[in-house]
């Protein structure tokens, strides 16, 4: 009988069972086939239909890791890694079958040089469970994509969130990973040196490559001093389009603004019932600095002259670290707010990003594309840095209503690349993405597959995700 070739997509049954059998000798408990299991290890977020892996085994050594890497490819088995799933683009489903790599119980932080302002950890701590561990040391790792992610989803999905705008996404603060590879060998792709001029730039290969080609086992951070002061507040505005407009004046002044935030005014009628918030059901941009107490004060100052400017009423801003973190918490649970506002509806979240001169221009024909087909669809953004969010809520058995959510992210998406922009600022490729990747890069896709081919010529790593390989 001819191996199936998964390289095509075609399941590897004979090779599955095979590996199963091995992976419950040597994992015992840790090899789970039971169909919870593994549809927790599969794509559920969002509109994206869950294709379940055949087994799941949760690793706990990079070693572990190795030896299933290893047992995989021997049978040409897809290999699928797994954080904590909050992928928002099908990066976690298994189109092909396989293995699913749980790599939460690697979790532990293995160096931090806080001299260096850098530390080492495993793939699966998460950000929070990270920054609680550095407390004490007056550091802490900024990139806070809203979801209590694993650093190793971060790494490979190249997060970003709503402190980018001032210090950078994943692709910026991956100062080095560990991978094993196809073959099932571990590599390193640097050192912990700032710099390096040292051939290919390993690092930011496997930065955002979403597991297709190697499962991290390590991550090497930049890590940001503590701030001695932070302040922020919400400021409401009359429309979406005078709020980018103060995001974009803000920006060119060169004001460091560590977070800001724009939501829509259904954004924010979601996020003042769900969050017990007293703000306008109006658009608005939730804003943070971070410095000396005397600069705070100053770029508060300067930004409420902005948003004046722009049309803006009152900027509230606090320094209370309870009614700050109070605030960013109802922003962190925008997507849940959101929910309430169709109780029971499918959600179809997703993302774009265009330069910021850009940015109201993007929103407001966005919004008036929401409008004109009758969708409900709050937006939310890292203003910032020109990204946005659209999370349309439909009616899963309304074909005529999915139609039309489906034909506006089309839209959305061509919007956004006619200005130069991307069809995707931090939610990655995935499988949801992937009609527009060519669109956006053109040929540089088959570059792609040039290198997935030459690392991965079984296509074992994370198939069907990216791009397909024919």
């Amino acid at each position: 009988m001819a191996i199936a070739d998964i390289r095509t997509g075609e399941r590897n049954d004979a090779g599955i069972r095979q590996v199963v059998d091995i992976l419950k000798q040597q994992f015992g408990e840790r090899l789970q086939t039971g169909e919870a299991f593994r549809a927790q290890h599969a794509h559920t977020t969002t509109y994206i239909a869950p294709q379940l892996p055949d087994a799941v085994v949760f690793a706990e050594t990079a070693d572990e890791v190795k030896a299933v890497v290893r047992l995989a490819a021997a049978h040409r088995v897809p290999v699928i890694p797994f954080g904590v799933g909050t992928s928002l683009e099908g990066q976690v489903n298994a189109p092909s079958g396989g293995i699913s790599i749980d790599l939460s119980r690697m979790d532990k932080v293995l160096q931090v040089n806080a001299e260096d302002l850098d530390c080492t950890v495993e793939p699966g701590i998460t950000r929070v469970a990270l920054n609680t561990y550095l407390r004490d040391t007056g550091l802490f790792f900024p990139i806070d994509p809203g979801a209590n992610a694993s650093i190793g989803g971060m790494t490979s999905t190249r997060a970003s969130g709503t402190n980018a705008v001032r210090y950078g996404t994943m692709r910026d603060n991956v100062i080095a990973v560990t991978a094993v590879t196809a073959t099932g060998e571990e590599i390193r792709t640097g050192h912990r040196a700032r710099k390096s001029s040292a051939g290919y730039d390993l690092t930011r290969l496997f930065v955002g490559a979403e597991g297709t080609l190697g499962v991290i086992t390590s991550v090497t951070l930049k890590l940001s001093g503590v701030p001695q002061a932070i302040s922020g507040g919400v400021c409401p505005f009359g429309s979406v389009e005078d709020a980018c407009n103060a995001v974009i004046m803000t920006i060119q002044m060169g004001i460091p603004v560590a977070r800001i935030e724009l939501l829509d005014a259904l954004q924010m009628k979601a996020c003042n019932a769900y969050s017990g918030l007293d703000y306008p059901d109006a658009p608005a941009l939730f804003v943070e600095f971070h410095g000396t107490e005397a600069s705070v004060r100053e770029q508060a100052a300067t930004f409420g002259e902005i948003a004046a400017e722009c049309g803006g009423g009152a900027f509230l801003w606090e320094t209370d670290p309870e009614a700050r973190n109070r605030l960013w918490k109802a922003r962190h649970d925008a997507y849940f707010a959101a929910l309430q506002l169709r109780p029971g509806a499918g959600t179809f979240a997703t993302d774009v990003c265009v330069p910021i001169s850009r940015l109201a221009e993007c929103v407001r024909e966005t919004q008036e594309d929401i409008a004109a087909n009758g969708l409900m669809a709050p937006i939310v953004g890292h203003a910032g840095d020109g990204n946005f969010h659209v999370m349309v809520l439909m009616d899963m058995a309304d074909s005529g209503e999915i139609d039309r959510a489906e034909a506006f992210v089309e839209r959305l998406n061509a919007r956004a690349l006619a200005m130069d922009g991307t069809c995707t600022g931090e939610h990655g490729i995935g499988q949801g993405k992937q009609r527009f990747l060519g669109e956006e890069i053109g040929d540089g896709v088959d570059l792609m597959r040039a290198i997935k081919t030459a690392l991965d010529p079984q296509n074992i790593m994370n198939p069907g995700k990216i791009f397909a390989l024919s």
